[in-house]
């Protein structure tokens, strides 16, 4: 198994779903981050992400890394929410932010802000404005999730 399978492992063990893993580089430090999204939908949306549970994956995680080094040299590890807001960059991104709003730019600079709905195959659903949109994951050029207040 890989490394990412392992700490998905772990995620889904906390009933939580994998969003995102990436290395950075700020302020001189290079930071292994693993965002985690809920599995639980109350209302038709994920429920939050607790700071316990992000601290308790931590912990669970932490001992997979001393043995198995996600990068060479120094890193710090950060467990984290993915976010009210984020950045939808792959099809998995979208399947885990159903039911939420949701912005996306068009190759053609067309701006679309709608609710996601579901997803099939590389299609996107929205419904904006109490219509259904349907967009090819191939015409997208940025996307995210965001917060009306």
């Amino acid at each position: 198994m890989s490394l990412e399978s392992d700490i998905r492992s772990l995620v889904e063990s906390m009933s939580m779903e994998l969003y995102d893993i990436s290395t950075v580089s700020e302020f001189d430090e290079t930071i292994y981050r693993i965002s985690v999204v809920s599995s639980e939908i109350e209302n038709g949306k994920r429920k939050p992400v607790s700071l316990d549970a992000c601290a308790e994956l931590s912990h669970m995680i932490s001992p997979l890394l001393d043995t198995n080094p996600p990068v060479s040299g120094e890193y710090r590890m950060e467990v984290g929410s993915a976010g009210i807001e984020r950045k939808l960059k792959t099809i998995e991104h979208f399947k885990l932010s159903i039911g939420e709003n949701t912005q996306i730019t068009l190759r053609q600079k067309d701006k679309i802000k709608g609710i996601l709905k579901k997803v099939e195959d590389t299609k996107i659903f929205l419904e904006v404005g109490g219509e259904e949109v349907v967009v090819d994951f191939g015409e997208i050029s940025k996307a995210k999730t965001y917060f009306e207040w």
